[in-house]
Formats: structure tokens, C-alpha cells, sequence
């Protein structure tokens, strides 16, 4: 059988660290990549497994560009702290990888906000490069968030899904709303990105909008209208703490 490795990114995990590396306990060997924690994610984490690296707080992309070079496995799966393996997921991966149809493998994720998983709003299907060789030379870039991949080879679809618990309840996802919008403003700034006051109006009345009517949210209910209303206020904030960068 073809030996994997699990990558985790963490910091300040530790309400979601055990159930994480717990389903993915299967894998040949887990690598976490911390970015100096300051709760008991390290000491959590050690229970799984003694492979546990910290690093300053740099792009995601360059802590998962460590962790691949840290593995050992030809086979890499890499998962964020929030998102789980369903003992189903782990029967698909351990026969694809066995296969070797493709290099790579999209997984559809899905996830949870508040009190439901999510179907609509853009949110559902949601497949992203978790799966792949080593060898096919996958490297991901310096973004602050978003970060893009490149690699070498084909790629396919799993049919299992991957579970992501985005947001636990509504301070959980405030705060990432406000780390993600400072991230998404100083990669605005490093690309130099031209914007204006129609940006800070109309985006956020656009991308409610978008996801409200056109991506179907309003078949999720009022927790559907929560997370689109939420959505147009991450493009806000956005917008306003690159403007006040610029400033």
C-alpha cells in the first residue's frame, strides 16, 4: 500500500486540534506546522504525533510548502485544523492512492456555519487540491490568503466529502472575519490593486446579492442569510482597512 502523509496547519487550535488529527490517525505520519501557539495546541497535538514544527507567521502557502518538505510519503493529504476526514473519505484515499490514476485529487468540502452545513451560497460543492504526489513538484504560493497552486500531472475528483466546521458560533466567525479582511487587505496592497469608493458601496451589495439570490442562499434559511450577510461585510471590511492602508 501506498504510505500518506497528513499536513495540519495550526495556530490556536486547540478546540478543534484532537477531533482533527483523530481523522487522519490513519496516515503513515502527521506533520503540524504551528505558528506559535499560544494555548495548548502543541501539547494537544503531541499526542498524535512528535512532528510538530514552528514557524513564524508567514503565508499559509509557505507553511504548507514546509510541511510537504518535511514529508516522507510520496502521498499528501493536507487539512486545516477545522476540517475532519469521514471514515468514508479514508476508504476512497487509501484506494485512489493505491490506483494511481491521477497525481492529484480535488475534494469537495463540506461546511458548517453556525448550526447547519451550508448547500447553497456559493459555499456548496466546493472542491480544492487536497491530494497529491510529491513528485508531481506542487508548490503553493506566497498569497496572504487564497494561495494558488501549481504542480505537474492530472488530476481528478473524490467523491467523498471533506467536513469543514468554518464557523463554531458567531464570535468564532467574527473573528476570523477580521483576520481574514487584514489579510485579504495587505495582498490587495502587495498587488498594488487600484480601488475606490464604488468598491466600499457596491461589492458588498453585489456579493449579497450574488450569493443571496443568484447562489441560491435563501434556500439555507436564516442561517443562509446570516452567512450572505456576513459575506458582504468581509468585502467591507475588506476594502476599508486596504483603503486605510493606502492611507
Amino acid at each position: 500500500m501506498s504510505s500518506i502523509t497528513a499536513i495540519v496547519i495550526t495556530y490556536n487550535e486547540e478546540k478543534n486540534i484532537e477531533d482533527c488529527l483523530k481523522s487522519v490517525s490513519w496516515a503513515d505520519e502527521i506533520i503540524v506546522i504551528d505558528s506559535k501557539s499560544k494555548d495548548s495546541t502543541i501539547n494537544l497535538a503531541g499526542n498524535f504525533t512528535q512532528k510538530i514544527y514552528t514557524v513564524d507567521n508567514i503565508a499559509y502557502g509557505l507553511k504548507k510548502n514546509i510541511g510537504i518538505e518535511k514529508a516522507l510519503s510520496e502521498w499528501i493529504i493536507w487539512i486545516d485544523a477545522d476540517e475532519r476526514v469521514t471514515p468514508e473519505l479514508e476508504k476512497e484515499i487509501k484506494k485512489v492512492t493505491n490506483l494511481n490514476d491521477f497525481n492529484a485529487y480535488y475534494i469537495n468540502r463540506k461546511s458548517f456555519f453556525i448550526n447547519k452545513f451550508i448547500k447553497h451560497c456559493g459555499w456548496y460543492p466546493d472542491y480544492t487540491l487536497r491530494l497529491f504526489k510529491r513528485s508531481t513538484g506542487i508548490k503553493f504560493d506566497t498569497a496572504e490568503v487564497h494561495e494558488k497552486i501549481s504542480f505537474k500531472g492530472n488530476s481528478g475528483r473524490l467523491k467523498n466529502e471533506l467536513l469543514h466546521y468554518t464557523g463554531r458560533d458567531f464570535e468564532h466567525y467574527i473573528d476570523k472575519l477580521n483576520n481574514y479582511t487584514t489579510f485579504s487587505a495587505y495582498e490587495l496592497k502587495k498587488r498594488n490593486r487600484s480601488t475606490g469608493i464604488l468598491d466600499i458601496i457596491f461589492r458588498p451589495v453585489f456579493t449579497f446579492i450574488k450569493m443571496y439570490f443568484l447562489r441560491l442562499g435563501i434556500l439555507d434559511g436564516y442561517t443562509g442569510l446570516i452567512l450572505c450577510v456576513l459575506s458582504s461585510y468581509h468585502v467591507l471590511f475588506k476594502y476599508l482597512k486596504y483603503n486605510s492602508l493606502n492611507k
